[in-house]
C-alpha cells in the first residue's frame, strides 16, 4: 500500500514538472531501455551461440563417423554389384547413386535453411516493441 502511495505521489511531481524537464526525463529513460535492451540482445545472442556451437561441434563428430559409414557401404555395394557386372560398371552405378542422394540432401537442405531464416534475438524485438509503445504513451500523457 505504501508503495502504491509513493507512485501517486511521484505521479503528481511529474505533472508539476516543466516541459524540458519531463523531456530531459524522457531523453535519460529511452538512454536506459536502449542500453537495457542492447544488453539483452548480447545476453540471448550469446546463449544461441553457445547452444549452436555445441550443436555444430556434435554435427561434425556425426559428419566423420558417417564418412567411415558411407565409406564402407560404397565398398559393400560394389562388391555385390560385381558379382552381376564388371568392376568399372558397378563401382560406376554406386558413384551415380551416392551423388543423386547427395544432391537430393544438399537441396532439401538448402530449403530447410531458407525457412529458418535470419537469427533475429526474438525476445529483445518484442522486448523493443512495448519499450516504444510505452514511450510513445508516456510522451502522449506529457502532453496532457
Amino acid at each position: 500500500m505504501n508503495r502504491d502511495a509513493d507512485l501517486a505521489s511521484g505521479e503528481r511531481e511529474k505533472r508539476q514538472e516543466s516541459v524540458p524537464e519531463l523531456v530531459k526525463d524522457l531523453t535519460r529513460d529511452i538512454s536506459e531501455l536502449v542500453r537495457q535492451e542492447i544488453e539483452l540482445a548480447r545476453v540471448e545472442m550469446t546463449e544461441k551461440g553457445k547452444q549452436a556451437g555445441l550443436g555444430v561441434g556434435m554435427f561434425g563428430g556425426a559428419a566423420v563417423l558417417g564418412m567411415a559409414v558411407v565409406g564402407g557401404s560404397m565398398a559393400t555395394v560394389i562388391i555385390l554389384l560385381d558379382l552381376m557386372m564388371p568392376l568399372w560398371l558397378a563401382s560406376l552405378v554406386t558413384t551415380v547413386l551416392y551423388a543423386a542422394a547427395a544432391a537430393i540432401l544438399a537441396l532439401r537442405g538448402r530449403d530447410e535453411l531458407k525457412e529458418t531464416g535470419a537469427p533475429i534475438p526474438e525476445r529483445t524485438k518484442q522486448s523493443v516493441k512495448e519499450d516504444i509503445q510505452w514511450a510513445k504513451t508516456r510522451a502522449q500523457s506529457k502532453d496532457r
